[in-house]
């Protein structure tokens, strides 16, 4: 089917809407940022004389380097852990079919929407009996559990759409079910475990709650976290608060700009290299 020139021209006025609505807010942010230190800016207005060292200040007062690594070393824990889990869980309930893996899979949708808010409480009892209480490890466990239900029914998404005769062909070779998944399958799932790690990661270094309740310290907490202990201290200084928020989301961007090429899309996908359409199961 093609798409002709007035879809085009719609399609294309959208995009550049949904740009411009993502890019105003950091470009308020920015200019905000480069105000007199003390100061309330009217909105977004460019300062006649823009205060750059509002950034030093913030990195040097704020400790946004410790924060930044504190919530690269989260993240580092965090995405590996949830994809070893997630992958095998979501070959087997997509590609496998063991006897009972829809009430399995029940089990982890609920898990999907379940608010947020309502396991707060339950964490934070389970991590103070583990002793997980203001460290990192307790954290990463934390996000990995609230994580893995959506990692495992996006990767169940890929796998069930892998044809059958590519487990048939291992088979036949001598490959057991594991080696299959190993040798076969997951290199097959680049796409979509890449897709989801990049998910992952911007979500954990975004995560807010659990950063601020399991742990005190602000330098062991994720970016967000951090964030909010540096609003606290100077929620009065409208433009070293600006600085350090941009300071502590800029990595993210930089990340994304780095591997977009590599992503060919940032959503669950079938098996491509089906030539058969229709061979895929549902």
């Amino acid at each position: 089917m093609t798409t002709g020139l007035r879809e085009r021209v719609a399609g294309r006025l959208v995009l550049l809407v949904l740009v411009v609505v993502t890019l105003v807010p950091f470009a308020d942010l920015l200019t905000t940022a480069l105000h007199p230190p003390g100061t309330y800016p009217p909105g977004l207005t460019w300062p006649e004389d823009p205060h750059w060292s509002n950034f030093a200040a913030a990195f040097r007062t704020a400790g946004i380097g410790g924060a930044l690594g504190s919530s690269a070393l989260i993240a580092l824990g965090v995405v590996p852990l949830t994809l070893a889990l997630a992958a095998p869980a979501g070959y087997a309930l997509g590609h496998l079919r063991f006897t009972g893996h829809r009430a399995v899979f029940g089990l982890f949708a609920v898990g999907l929407v379940l608010p947020l808010e309502a396991v707060v409480t339950p964490l934070y009892h389970q991590m103070r009996d583990l002793g997980l209480l203001d460290t990192r490890g307790g954290l990463v466990a934390a996000l990995v559990a609230v994580h893995l239900p959506f990692a495992v029914f996006w990767l169940r998404a890929h796998f069930a759409g892998v044809p059958p005769e590519l487990s048939d062909s291992a088979r036949l070779d001598g490959a057991g079910p594991w080696q299959a998944f190993r040798r076969v399958h997951l290199p097959l799932a680049r796409p979509a475990t890449s897709s989801l790690a990049v998910l992952l990661t911007v979500w954990t270094w975004n995560h807010f709650l659990l950063a601020i309740v399991l742990v005190d310290d602000p330098a062991r907490r994720t970016a967000a976290g951090a964030l909010g202990a540096f609003q606290g201290r100077w929620g009065t200084d409208v433009p070293l608060l600006c600085a350090g928020a941009l300071l502590l989301v800029a990595p993210l961007p930089v990340v994304l700009a780095l591997l977009h090429r590599r992503l060919p899309d940032l959503r669950p996908t079938g098996y491509r290299g089906d030539p058969r359409p229709g061979s895929a199961r549902s």
